[in-house]
């Protein structure tokens, strides 16, 4: 078993790129969705664990805040691919809602991390 992060927004972006395969090949097997919308989907979601781990080993503090930027993109755009998939109906009012849910909760801590950042960049 992996040992979990500690940091908060690394366990929770990881936890959602978890989530976002999981519901890709669940579609997947379902043969439900368009399968470049779940892949842009997957992409996308997955990016916001990828590029948040990034930013762990980042080199500057604005290659740090550069990481950051990505992954709330990559948020916001995954907010996008995941309203697209439930009104195309291949998610249930409660898949959805639940995804999104955690989806939004990451936009929200990205954007108060990134806001913090440049504020103590301008002090």
């Amino acid at each position: 078993m992996l040992k979990r992060p500690e940091n908060v927004i690394l366990q929770k972006t990881e936890d959602f790129s978890d989530r976002i395969v999981r519901m890709y090949k669940y579609l997947l097997r379902k043969k439900e969705g368009n399968s470049d919308l779940l892949k842009q989907v997957l992409r996308s979601g997955t990016s916001v664990g990828a590029n948040t781990a990034e930013s762990q080993y980042a080199q500057s503090k604005a290659d740090f805040l550069t990481k950051l930027t990505i992954a709330l993109k990559e948020a916001n755009e995954t907010k996008f691919w995941l309203a697209r998939l439930y009104a195309a109906e291949h998610l249930s009012e409660t898949e959805y809602n639940s995804i999104i849910n955690d989806n939004v909760e990451i936009i929200k801590l990205l954007t108060s991390i990134t806001k913090t950042v440049k504020r103590n960049q301008q002090e």
